[in-house]
């Protein structure tokens, strides 16, 4: 699917919220190396991940059927079993590894793609301070 109209570019990204809504950051797509990825903006940090998560997460969560925990971390941080986080960098989701495309900055998945997700209607997610959840639509 083609989400680039929907998350928006460099001059226009998506604006969106941490799940617990207390930071904001953007989303846009972007060409790098002939594919689309996304570009995830959080204050002058930039993160990018590759733009196939959004199927593949979905894909993933409705397999799983029921809420799960986003468990974000940075990338040296461990992320908790059976959560998003680690699905985004295990070597058993579609592309056997991590989504982050930025050595260094691969993490934090659980943080900043479920809010999109939940932008594009794919998914459900709590807004709570810790713990936060998702589930796709």
């Amino acid at each position: 699917m083609n989400y680039s109209e929907e998350i928006g570019t460099r001059d226009n990204p998506l604006k969106l919220k941490t799940p617990p809504l207390s930071s904001e950051y953007t989303m846009h797509v972007e060409e790098k190396n002939g594919k689309e990825i996304l570009v995830c903006t959080v204050g002058k940090t930039t993160l990018h991940y590759e733009i196939r998560c959004l199927e593949d997460l979905h894909a993933m969560l409705k397999k799983h059927g029921d809420w799960m925990e986003l468990g974000s971390a940075d990338e040296q941080k461990p992320a908790k079993d059976g959560t998003v986080e680690s699905w985004g960098r295990a070597t058993t989701n579609p592309v056997g590894g991590w989504y982050g495309l930025k050595k260094g900055l691969r993490g934090r998945f659980g943080m900043y793609i479920p809010p999109l997700m939940e932008a594009l209607g794919l998914a459900k997610l709590t807004h709570e301070p810790k713990a936060n959840r998702m589930k796709a639509n």
